[in-house]
Parts: C-alpha cells; sequence; structure tokens
C-alpha cells in the first residue's frame, strides 16, 4: 500500500477563477513533425504528417472522424510507434528517449474511458508526479502541494476524496487533467478533452488551456468543434484521411471553402458580438 501525507478537502473551486493563480510549471519547447507515418492493424492511419506546433500557443487538430487526430496525439506521446519520420522537441527526438523522459516532457489526457479500479482521485492525480520521483519514492510534500495545486485549477478539489470509480465522466475529465498538469510538461496533449463536459465546463476547460500558454507552455488539443478552435486557438492543423491540408491561423485557414470541402457539409462564416463562427449545411 502507497503511503503519503494525510491530505484535507478543498472547496470546490470553477476553473475560470483559479487559472490565473497557480504556476503550472510548464515551460514550452517546440515541437516538429517531420514526414510521420503510423499503421494500427493493417491500415495506414498517417500519411507523411509534417508540421510545426508554435510553442507558447493552443493549437488545434481537426478533421472529421477518422481522420488521425487521436492517432497522431497517440504516437507524440509514445503510446503508438511511428512507422517513419521523426517527432522533434526542441531539436531533441523524441524517438530516442526513454518512456520516463518523454514523460517529463509531454503529458496526454485522452478521451475518457470507463473507470474500474478503486482508487481516491488524489492518487489518481499523483500518478502525474511518477516521471519526477526515484523508483519506488513515496510522495513528497512537494509532490502533494503540486497535486492540490493542479485540482484546484481543474476545479476537481473537492473530489480529492472521491473514489474515482464513482464519478462522472465530466468529474473524471477534470481528474485526468489535473493528473497531466501535475505532470508538469513542457507540452500538453489533449484529445477531445470537452467530450464528456457542459458547455460551461467546455469554455472553462478552454479558457484554462489558454492560460497555460502565458508561461510558455504549448497544448496540442484535438477538437471536433471548429468553432472552438476559431475562437480559442491560435494555430490549427487540418488533417484529412490521415493527410495534412491545411495549417496556420484558425481565422484563415477556417475558410468555408476549405471546411466544405474536407468535412463535405455547406459552411457560412458569420460575425456576431465581435467573432467569427462557422454555420452548416447538409452538402
Amino acid at each position: 500500500m502507497k503511503t503519503r501525507h494525510t491530505h484535507t478537502q478543498d472547496s470546490q473551486v470553477a476553473v475560470a477563477d483559479t487559472v490565473t493563480d497557480a504556476n503550472t510549471g510548464m515551460h514550452g519547447e517546440t515541437l516538429d513533425i517531420a514526414a510521420l507515418t503510423s499503421t494500427v492493424g493493417h491500415v495506414r492511419i498517417l500519411h507523411g504528417v509534417d508540421a510545426s506546433v508554435p510553442v507558447g500557443a493552443v493549437s488545434a487538430i481537426v478533421g472529421p472522424n477518422g481522420s488521425g487526430k487521436s492517432t497522431l496525439l497517440r504516437v507524440l506521446v509514445g503510446a503508438l510507434p511511428a512507422d517513419t519520420g521523426a517527432v522533434l522537441l526542441s531539436g531533441r527526438d523524441l524517438g530516442r528517449m526513454t518512456r520516463r523522459e518523454r514523460a517529463r516532457h509531454l503529458a496526454m489526457v485522452e478521451q475518457d474511458s470507463s473507470a474500474d479500479v478503486s482508487r481516491d482521485v488524489l492518487d489518481v492525480v499523483l500518478l502525474g508526479r511518477t516521471p519526477h520521483r526515484p523508483r519506488w519514492a513515496t510522495d513528497s510534500a512537494g509532490d502533494l502541494e503540486i497535486a492540490r495545486r493542479a485540482m484546484v485549477r481543474t476545479g476537481a478539489a473537492a473530489l480529492a476524496n472521491r473514489d474515482f470509480a464513482s464519478l462522472s465522466g465530466g468529474e473524471r475529465q477534470r481528474v485526468h487533467l489535473a493528473r497531466a498538469l501535475a505532470q508538469e510538461p513542457r507540452v500538453l496533449l489533449l484529445d477531445e478533452l470537452t467530450n464528456h463536459l457542459d458547455v460551461g465546463a467546455q469554455l472553462a476547460v478552454l479558457g484554462l488551456a489558454r492560460t497555460l500558454t502565458t508561461d510558455g507552455g504549448t497544448v496540442l488539443a484535438a477538437l471536433h468543434d471548429l468553432n472552438h478552435a476559431l475562437s480559442f486557438c491560435d494555430h490549427v492543423l487540418v488533417l484529412d484521411r490521415g493527410h495534412v491540408v491545411a495549417a496556420g491561423h484558425p481565422a484563415e485557414v477556417l475558410a468555408e471553402e476549405l471546411v466544405g470541402r474536407v468535412y463535405g457539409v455547406r459552411a457560412h462564416r458569420v460575425s456576431t458580438g465581435g467573432r467569427d463562427l462557422l454555420v452548416f449545411d447538409p452538402a
């Protein structure tokens, strides 16, 4: 059984109220992807992906279902192998790093899955400290402080003493995000994080992603909602059937013609409340 310091239950704090308080420990690094291909089973998913992810920015990966968004993120974090190509983090080849070393640089929050194992929420968040601890070491006071701070930032503080298996999908996503922040990565990868969140929580989490870049952190998020990419992101990468078809500032890239062609819809850009939005009709 793991031994750790006694913790107290903090009050629930909304993400929007806390994002400017604690230092995340994130310090961004350049992320360059060169000629990346990946096969899952017998199917080639990624076809020669070339991309540069801007440091200190929120970047979105968008594209239809099956375009390779999740596969690309999983290759970047090391959960899937690449067939060919390279991923460079500030010039260093991620493929030459050990899994533990890579985990000190990149953290990922995947799409939520069921939770069958009984474990306190605080212990789940403390898993993010594993790459930074000597093997077999117990949680230090510093680890606990970093974990608590991460839970406050994601609105998960009041869940600290709860059984993770008892949480709703949205609550689990907040905990997974806190675990990733506790990892203190240079690059944070988010795989459709907003899927299980209500509208208010979606906006809060996307706002949190923006604040993580203020001290140089880099965020790369796979998104389904193109309007989230327009409103919250500095850069967008459009995938279609495993190919990069466009990259750049969302306002320039997510044009009606390109969106219509990639998604097979009729897309219209409208302005309301001082910002652009996309609306869609069947093709």
